[in-house]
């Protein structure tokens, strides 16, 4: 970025909370600032993990205990900032990490660069059960939502949303690592949403019912952008996915720059409604009957696969923070339509085919090579224990390799509940659905 160089007198905090060895976003934004000479330090779980090995990082720390509160993570930030000895641009990887410094702005505002805006920002928008209100206020379409508030609501308003449908809870970031929820499930029957409802106290959130907009192609879309000081959208830009992991339900793991002017006017105008500033990661889904492009989600800091979204100045929505918190000049957008994004362990048959396109793959890299060869044999051990652990046990049902076949019919349509929306549909057959490493094989 010979127009606007990095001020590299500032160095770069990376918080991320969630212990995922294998965030490859993270090692994105290493590598981002440090080939522009900042100095990245890391506070995340570095067992296990590639990103340890790349040569752009400058310092590794320990991140705040799983379910720590405010106070906790304050007392981690503030000892890292302790040891950095200069204010630092502060950037958290994930949703938990972005919540808990908006909340803590006032205290590591001395210590660290952050975007001016309201604390409670972030928050809200992360929390799934406001965005529907949030997207009302802004003209974007959003799935019509319902929050049940008991297990007899939750299974009439599954009936009437139309089976299948999708299951969320409001605060994922909440979810306590062993309890076995996902943040998002598909359900397909009205007594699944009965059994997801009985958890709540479980999940530490409200658990929403939304109606289903079915995958197919074309259909899965994202934006990912930085508003600067002013408001203005200083970097990112539209993409789809071509293939995701888990198939049509998860996060990207081939991905392609594509002009889309629909869903770059929506990213816009939620943005400046809300007086956003910061990075931000947007996952919309086309509806295959109207064609209106819904909004799904919106995460408060860069999405893992950003790098996509580096243009041909060298631009991307964490060099961009960078710039704009240190009142460095940002460079004029140079999109790259086009440009394509693959994550190796999630679609190796794609990474390994020959592309013309500019392509930039999520471990690989000729100046970094350690991070891709350590994700390898990382993964080949993560993929190992999963295959193991389906295998039969003796003495347990399926010791021939077979698991009994749990049928479930669907009950009658309950009575309706009062303010329901009169949306009706019918449950079709549940299909044998291939595991998680099965589906990224065929990317």
């Amino acid at each position: 970025m010979p127009q606007s160089p990095l001020d590299t007198r500032v160095p770069a905090v990376l918080l991320r909370i969630d212990r995922n060895p294998f965030h490859h976003g993270t090692l994105g934004a290493v590598r981002s600032l440090g080939r522009a000479g900042v100095d990245v330090h890391v506070i995340a779980d570095s067992t296990g993990s590639p990103v340890s090995a790349s040569r752009f990082v400058t310092r590794l720390h320990p991140p705040p205990r799983p379910g720590a509160d405010p106070a906790d993570i304050a007392a981690v930030l503030l000892r890292v900032a302790a040891r950095v000895e200069r204010p630092a641009v502060l950037i958290p990887m994930d949703d938990a990490g972005a919540i808990a410094v908006s909340r803590l702005r006032a205290e590591l505002a001395p210590a660290y660069l952050l975007p001016q805006q309201p604390c409670h920002v972030p928050e809200l928008v992360a929390d799934k059960a406001e965005l529907a209100a949030l997207c009302a206020a802004a003209d974007v379409p959003h799935p019509v939502t319902l929050v049940p508030e008991s297990a007899d609501q939750a299974a009439s308003a599954a009936w009437r949303l139309g089976l299948p449908v999708v299951a969320k809870w409001s605060r994922p970031w909440l979810l306590p690592a062993a309890s076995g929820l996902r943040s998002t499930v598909v359900v397909r029957s009205s007594q699944e949403a009965r059994d997801l409802y009985l958890r709540t106290d479980e999940a530490g959130s409200r658990l929403l019912l939304q109606t289903f907009l079915p995958p197919g192609p074309d259909r899965d879309w994202f934006f990912h952008g930085y508003a600067d000081r002013s408001g203005t959208l200083a970097a990112g830009g539209p993409g789809r996915k071509l293939c995701a992991w888990p198939r049509g339900a998860g996060l990207t793991a081939v991905g392609e720059w594509t002009d889309n002017p629909q869903v770059g006017a929506h990213a816009e105008r939620l943005a400046d409604s809300l007086g956003y500033r910061g990075v931000f990661d947007l996952d919309f889904r086309r509806c295959g009957t109207t064609g209106a492009y819904h909004l799904l989600d919106f995460n408060p800091r860069p999405g893992a696969q950003f790098r996509l979204f580096a243009d041909a100045a060298g631009l991307d929505v964490v060099r961009a923070q960078h710039l704009d918190l240190t009142h460095r000049p940002l460079p004029v957008r140079a999109p790259q339509p086009g440009r394509a994004f693959v994550v190796e362990n999630y679609a190796p048959l794609a990474a390994l085919r020959p592309s013309r396109r500019n392509r930039e793959l999520a471990w690989h890299a000729h100046d970094d090579i350690a991070p891709g060869r350590a994700m390898w044999g990382l993964w080949g051990a993560h993929v190992a224990r999963r295959l193991l652990g389906r295998l039969p046990r003796p003495g347990t049902a399926g010791v021939t390799g077979e698991r009994p076949r749990v049928v479930r019919q669907s009950p009658p349509p309950p009575p309706s509940l009062t303010g329901l929306p009169g949306l009706t549909g019918a449950a079709g057959p549940t299909p044998t659905e291939p595991t998680d490493d099965e589906r990224a094989s065929r990317c």
